[in-house]
C-alpha cells in the first residue's frame, strides 16, 4: 500500500502503509539518511498486534519533494497531511536516530492527535543547556554536524559528492560506518538480512538527490522550532549506552526535560541495537493501561 500525499504547501510525499490496514495506526519516522524502506517490524508481527505502520520519505529523500530550509518542527504539517489523507484522527509516533527528534516534534506540536511517542537513539536539541553535544560522538559525526552548523554551503557541497558516490556503490556507506562501529553494532550490521535491508534503505533515500540527508543534518544542528520541555503526552526514550553516533547523554538530557518521560538506557547496547527493540516499542506505544510497567521492553538480542 504505497501512494503519494500532497502536503499543505503542494509538495508530494511518498507514503507506505505496512501491516493491518484496519489496525491501530503508528507512524514510524526513519533515520538519517534513510527512507520509508528502513527498519520496521515484519508484516506478521504487525498483523499479530493489529497494527498499521505508516512510513514515508522525509522531504528530499526517495520519492518525496524537497522542502528547502526545513526545521525539525516542520515534520508536523507533513504528518498531519498524511494522517488526514488516511482518515486517522489519533495515532502513535516512533522515530529512530535522525527521525527521533521529529517524533518528539509531533508529541510537542500535535498533542491532540498523538497518543504516545517513542524516541530511539535520539539526539537532543543543538545548544542544549548543560549538555556537551559532542561528548562520546564518533569523529565522523562530530565533523559532519560541526560543518553543517558553521559552514552549511561547504557541508552541502561535500555531501552532494558523498551521496553521488554512495548512489554508485551503496556498500560504501556501510563500509564508511564500519570503521566506527562498536562490537555490538558490528554484530547487528553483519547480519545478512539486516545488511540487505539497510542497503535498500540508503539506496532509496539517496536515489533522487542528497538533499534529504543535507537538510536533515542542518535541521538537527539548528533551532528545532519547539521546546521538548513542553511535551505533555507519554514519551519513551530508548538508548544504548555504547552508542557513538547519537551519544546516550542526549537521551539523559531529554529525560530531565520532558515531564514524566520513561527512559530505558541499555548498558550493553549501541546504535543499531535499536532495530531489535522495535516490536517491543510497538507494544508500549499501543498499551492502553493507565500505568504501564516501568520497564516496558526487554533488552535487545545481539545480532
Amino acid at each position: 500500500m504505497r501512494g503519494r500525499v500532497r502536503a499543505a504547501d503542494g509538495r508530494h510525499l511518498m507514503v507506505e502503509r505496512l501491516g493491518d490496514p484496519r489496525g491501530r495506526p503508528v507512524f514510524l519516522l526513519h533515520g538519517t539518511p534513510g527512507s520509508r524502506l528502513g527498519p520496521a517490524p515484519r508484516g506478521m508481527v504487525l498483523y499479530q498486534r493489529r497494527t498499521q505502520l505508516i512510513t514515508y520519505d522525509r522531504p528530499g529523500y526517495g520519492g518525496s519533494d524537497r522542502q528547502a530550509g526545513r526545521r525539525v518542527a516542520d515534520v508536523v504539517e507533513d504528518v498531519r497531511a498524511i494522517a488526514d489523507s488516511l482518515g486517522l484522527e489519533r495515532f502513535a509516533v516512533v522515530g529512530r536516530s535522525g527521525g527521533a527528534p521529529h517524533a518528539l516534534a509531533c508529541a510537542a506540536l500535535l498533542p491532540e492527535r498523538v497518543t504516545r511517542t517513542a524516541a530511539l537513539v535520539t539526539l537532543a536539541p543543538w545548544g542544549a543547556a548543560g549538555l556537551d553535544w559532542f561528548d562520546g560522538m564518533a569523529a565522523s559525526n562530530v565533523l559532519a554536524y560541526s560543518t553543517a552548523a558553521t559552514d552549511p554551503d561547504s557541508f552541502t557541497e561535500s555531501f552532494i559528492v558523498r551521496s553521488a558516490q554512495i548512489r554508485q556503490d551503496p556498500v560504501r556507506l556501510l563500509d564508511d560506518l564500519r570503521r566506527e562501529l562498536t562490537d555490538s553494532d558490528r554484530m547487528v550490521v553483519n547480519d545478512a538480512g539486516i545488511r540487505s535491508m539497510l542497503l535498500r534503505n540508503y539506496s532509496e533515500g539517496l536515489r533522487t538527490s542528497a538533499y534529504g540527508w543535507i537538510d536533515d543534518a542542518i535541521a538537527l544542528c539548528s533551532p528545532w522550532g519547539f521546546d521538548p520541555a513542553l511535551i505533555t503526552g507519554r514519551v519513551l526514550l530508548w538508548h544504548g549506552v555504547k552508542d557513538v553516533f547519537s551519544p546516550v547523554g542526549h537521551s539523559r538530557w531529554l529525560a530531565g526535560q520532558i515531564p514524566g518521560a520513561t527512559a530505558v538506557l541499555e548498558p550493553a547496547a549501541a546504535h543499531f541495537d535499536a532495530l531489535s527493540v522495535l516490536p517491543g516499542i510497538l507494544n508500549w506505544l499501543l498499551d492502553d493501561r493507565e500505568h504501564p510497567p516501568d520497564r516496558p521492553l526487554p533488552a535487545p538480542t545481539p545480532g
